[in-house]
């Protein structure tokens, strides 16, 4: 029987980059930091191959076989590969994409298996794989072809080295489907023996997802062989399955490239993404060009770390919170609208892929310091779909609301964008947007604005507990920003809600409890148990999300010392071995879940009852014990750039707890200095005296020559630039 698996052992000698084994990377190139291999194995859901920061293409190997551990195409301990594919979404749970499949052949191999559904397919080896930011490379061992891959925003290229063959050929398959994904409309025209264009549309997590193409050669091939189903055709064809084979005669060590230009609006855009971005068939330009990009952008963050891994990890967490959103406009503006109509996008970039119930955590307010000019694009792609659906997003990708996970938090993205200065937007049409949106009475917002909670509903549960206290917070955000544009009566309704937490604190269990609609809690309620009423989480998890008002929730637990009780609980009370873990509950250090985003904020807490060295301890652990630099180096889905950024904000020793209020709270660095480069040539640097794998506490801090005696740090001064000193020591010392 034909085994996908690699031996155990071939993961032992697991190389981080392709580039070296255990040689130092160039000085000051920190792109030879990035292992792009990072959270191929295990939960993390991402994926190897080449794109560039927020780019509309994803060009990436697919294995061709589906299930939960290839949900990103790829996963780290299979052998084959099936095609390379040119959208892909990164670390997520849901299995869409996979656009546009090409696979090189040759007549050295013709196995087929019904695994991957009969495409072609080659073993290939992790000693003959190689990847680093924008580029990525395999040998195709069953075929003796080298692929290499590359891109610029709107553009895939890749160059294929052919061994001598009278029957190379080069196939691109627009029925290939994985996961969730099916193609609802294909359609291929070749336009001449060099030129092929088309479109694929197909349904899955995104209901009506469009993708048009046109695709170069370097090299005209001999001939093609064009299939409708199974059905030869000549010169175009549509259909729901339909592909095109290209054949050629190669010589030794031959190489084509191919160029694929991508549009959400129509071919002509697809056209004009190969002759802006891509107008020669020069791969290792474009291939140097995706690395400097890559390059300036990790730039941003000049660090030394306390050890080699560590500053892998770094730079690897860097570039991967920098893979989402992606780009959904063309050259010209157009894109496919949420409303599925062809839209254009004026003074702008339209963008997607908003995971906003991981993101708006960590990633967006890591964007308003590393990236705020994105950051307007960001609010104003957000506003766009307002316009298109009369909602703001909740989980967008490619056009498409999903309404995936819960809240509306495109709302906390966009106050704290207005707060922190980032308002090169409609302000008034962002008002509107966060207002209509949380008075909409979809999604049991209306029981939630009737009642002050959202109910039990046993026969169509919708994680009612979670719901409650994600819109409470998102209320909270909605106030403030009410508040400063003069709107008192909004302020004040909105202030109010966003203390309905309360109605779903239970003092008898000191819990979130699910509640009936008649305003009982429910019975048998086990706060370790994972329920119905929360969303991927238990009610040790949520319990904590009130990031709006942590002193109200300390006072209802009972004050300082109750509060410090049940956060050691939450860090010590572990599963026990007959507890059924669901597959999002991992990363586990007590109830404690990192590898789930409700938990990411938990640790910091310890500074809120004046216990700094409680949050410095297992902010530390946490750095140290769930970030590897190896295929399985995340403990849980990456989610499109939280997980990595949870990281880049707590090693440099500071987390923004309440995500749209402009303070970061201090946890623990485990950096030696770093240097961050702000708007408007501003700098801000960070250094750390005695730091060490043992001196994990904090004794002092300044912030520009003056002791700084608080555990936070406000947004503005960092943005304003200066220095940051924190002295370390063994031994923990208190901070008020």
């Amino acid at each position: 029987m034909f085994s996908y698996k690699i031996y155990a052992a071939s993961l032992i000698f697991f190389i981080g980059l392709s580039c070296s084994k255990n040689e130092q990377p160039p000085e000051n190139k920190l792109t030879s930091y990035v292992n792009t291999f990072i959270g191929t194995d295990g939960p993390g859901n991402t994926y190897p191959g080449a794109t560039v920061p927020y780019g509309m293409v994803q060009l990436s190997p697919d294995i061709g076989i589906p299930g939960w551990d290839r949900i990103s195409g790829y996963f780290y301990q299979d052998s084959i590969i099936t095609g390379f594919s040119h959208t892909h979404l990164t670390g997520t749970g849901a299995g869409d994409l996979y656009d546009l499949l090409v696979m090189p052949t040759n007549s050295r191999f013709k196995e087929r298996i019904k695994d991957n559904n009969f495409k072609p397919f080659s073993k290939f080896s992790h000693d003959k794989e190689s990847a680093s930011p924008g580029y990525y490379s395999v040998d195709l061992l069953d075929y003796g072809i080298k692929a290499e891959l590359t891109t610029t925003l709107r553009t895939g290229i890749h160059r294929y080295t052919f061994p001598k063959d009278s029957l190379s050929q080069i196939h691109i398959d627009l029925g290939y489907a994985l996961n969730w994904d099916r193609p609802t409309d294909t359609y291929i025209k070749v336009v001449n023996n060099h030129t092929i264009e088309g479109y694929r549309k197909s349904s899955g997590w995104a209901k009506d997802q469009r993708l048009y193409f046109t695709i170069q050669l370097s090299k005209d091939f001999d001939s093609y062989d064009l299939y409708n189903n199974d059905t030869l055709v000549e010169v175009s064809t549509k259909g729901t399955n339909t592909k095109i084979v290209l054949n050629y005669t190669t010589k030794k060590e031959e190489q084509i490239v191919l160029k694929t230009g991508l549009s959400t609006a129509n071919i002509e855009g697809s056209r004009k993404s190969l002759d802006v971005e891509a107008p020669d068939f020069n791969f290792d330009s474009y291939r140097e060009q995706a690395d400097e990009i890559w390059e300036e952008q990790l730039q941003k963050i000049k660090v030394t770390m306390l050890t080699d891994e560590q500053t892998r990890i770094f730079y690897t967490m860097l570039y991967q919170s920098m893979l989402a959103p992606t780009l959904l406009s063309d050259l010209n503006g157009n894109y496919k609208g949420a409303n599925d109509t062809i839209m254009k996008a004026s003074g702008f970039d339209r963008y997607d892929t908003f995971s906003l119930w991981d993101t708006y955590r960590a990633a967006h307010p890591l964007f308003t310091i590393l990236h705020p000019d994105k950051v307007t694009d960001f609010v104003k792609s957000m506003l766009a779909h307002y316009k298109e659906t009369g909602l703001l997003p909740v989980w967008s990708m490619q056009g498409n609301e999903t309404n995936m996970m819960i809240g509306y938090h495109a709302v906390p993205v966009i106050v704290d964008a207005y707060f922190k200065g980032i308002n090169d937007f409609d302000v008034d049409l962002a008002y509107e947007a966060c207002k209509v949106s949380a008075m909409d009475n979809t999604r049991k917002i209306d029981l939630y604005k009737e009642l002050g909670y959202i109910p039990v509903d046993e026969e169509n549960e919708n994680w009612s507990v979670s719901k409650t206290l994600e819109y409470a917070y998102d209320d909270w955000c909605i106030a403030q920003f009410a508040k400063d544009l003069g709107k008192n009566e909004d302020y004040n309704y909105f202030l109010n809600r966003s203390e309905y937490w309360r109605n779903v604190y239970d003092a008898e269990s000191s819990f979130m409890r699910p509640k009936l609609a008649n305003g009982e809690f429910i019975k048998d309620f086990v706060p370790k148990d994972y329920s119905k009423y929360f969303c991927e989480s238990n009610a040790w998890q949520y319990f904590w999300s009130v990031p709006q008002n942590i002193e109200g929730l300390i006072e209802v637990t009972g004050g300082k010392d109750r509060f410090e009780e049940k956060l050691d609980s939450m860090f010590s009370l572990n599963p026990l071995p007959t507890d059924e873990l669901p597959i999002f509950s991992t990363g586990m250090i007590g109830q404690y879940a990192h590898g789930n985003e409700p938990s990411h904020h938990v640790g910091y807490l310890y500074n809120y009852i004046d216990k700094p060295y409680k949050t410095q301890k297992i902010i530390r652990q946490i750095l140290e014990s769930q970030y590897k630099n190896t295929p399985d180096g995340h403990c849980g889905n990456e989610d499109c750039g939280q997980m990595s950024s949870w990281y880049i904000f707590s090693a440099l020793g500071f987390y923004p707890v309440n995500p749209a209020e402009g303070v970061y709270s201090f946890g623990s660095p485990i950096i030696k200095e770093a240097k961050l480069s702000l708007k408007d040539g501003k700098t801000f640097e960070i250094k750390v005296k005695n730091n060490s794998k043992d001196n994990i506490y904090i004794q002092s801090i300044q912030l520009n020559g003056e002791e700084l005696l608080r555990n936070e740090i406000l947004h503005s001064e960092i943005m304003n630039g200066g220095t940051l000193i924190f002295t370390m020591g063994k031994k923990p010392a208190n901070i008020n």
